[in-house]
Parts: structure tokens; C-alpha cells; sequence
């Protein structure tokens, strides 16, 4: 059995506060193996979360479209990696936070994107024409927000 691994992908955010959420989750759960990733999506923009010249809106979700704070690609990419990672390592398993009640408008977090995908890892590796490709688990893809928060205020993992 693959012990966890903690993928670490800084894709050039203007914040740092999903970083180090990820550093104390790791350490919380004792996961000392660690690979680090950048992966600078702002050189093209596209997304307030990665361009200074776009403003990250305060005011809520706008029903009647994808948000700025869309990143082009971000999951694609991220998923991508991971499941190369995956491969070159052995993992069986990949574990997504994406999201999509309460949904935003970001494309890439909901269940046909991950099925797609999922299709996509049988098809693009050795371990998917084997009959075993990582499996993309994705735990609170139809959760709302608000039990997610309750959830983790019940594991102690948020204070």
C-alpha cells in the first residue's frame, strides 16, 4: 500500500491561504511526504484569483455566468499531474475537494467534469489499459457548504 502524499500546486494565487491550509492539514495528519508543484497559470491571466488586474468581486455569485475568480483549466491541470503522479508511484487513489453545490459557475467541479476525467485516466495511462487506473474521489462534490463546514468543525479540523 502507498503511504498519503500531500501534492502541493501553487498555480501562481495571489493568496497563499489554500497553501497553508495544505501545510496544516498535512501535518495534522501526520502525511510527512510532500511534492511541491508550481505551476504559474498567472503568466496568462484569465482569472482575478491569479491577475492583479482583474478585481476578486465582494458581492456574492452571479447566477448568469462563470465568476472571474474562474481559473482557466486550474482542475484540468491539477488532475493532470496528479494523476501522473499517481501512476509513477502506484497510488490506487485521488482525493479532489472540488465542490459543486453552492455551485459557483466553475466548470470544472462538477460530477460530469469528473467522470469525464475519470474516463479520461483509463484511456491515458498504462495503469488505466491495465484495468487499474487512480481512482478520482471527490468526498464533497455534492455536499453543501454549509455541512462541509459542520463536518469539519465535528472532526476538529477547523476551529
Amino acid at each position: 500500500m502507498v503511504s498519503p502524499l500531500r501534492l502541493y500546486l501553487d498555480y501562481g494565487q495571489r493568496h497563499k491561504r489554500e497553501l497553508n491550509a495544505a501545510v496544516d492539514i498535512a501535518q495534522a495528519l501526520n502525511i510527512s511526504d510532500h511534492q511541491i508543484i508550481s505551476i504559474n497559470l498567472a503568466q496568462w491571466g484569465g482569472s482575478s484569483l491569479t491577475s492583479d488586474a482583474l478585481d476578486i468581486p465582494t458581492d456574492g455569485l452571479n447566477a448568469n455566468g462563470i465568476p472571474s475568480t474562474y481559473v482557466p483549466g486550474r482542475n484540468t491541470v491539477f488532475i493532470a499531474i496528479a494523476l501522473s503522479l499517481a501512476e509513477a508511484i502506484g497510488a490506487s487513489a485521488i482525493y479532489l475537494g472540488i465542490n459543486a453545490v453552492d455551485y459557483s459557475g466553475y466548470p470544472d467541479c462538477r460530477p460530469e467534469y469528473l467522470a469525464a476525467f475519470q474516463a479520461l485516466a483509463s484511456l491515458s495511462s498504462k495503469a488505466g489499459l491495465e484495468g487499474h487506473p487512480p481512482k478520482l474521489i471527490a468526498p464533497l462534490v455534492m455536499d453543501r457548504k454549509a455541512d462541509i463546514v459542520q463536518r469539519a468543525l465535528r472532526l476538529g479540523a477547523a476551529d
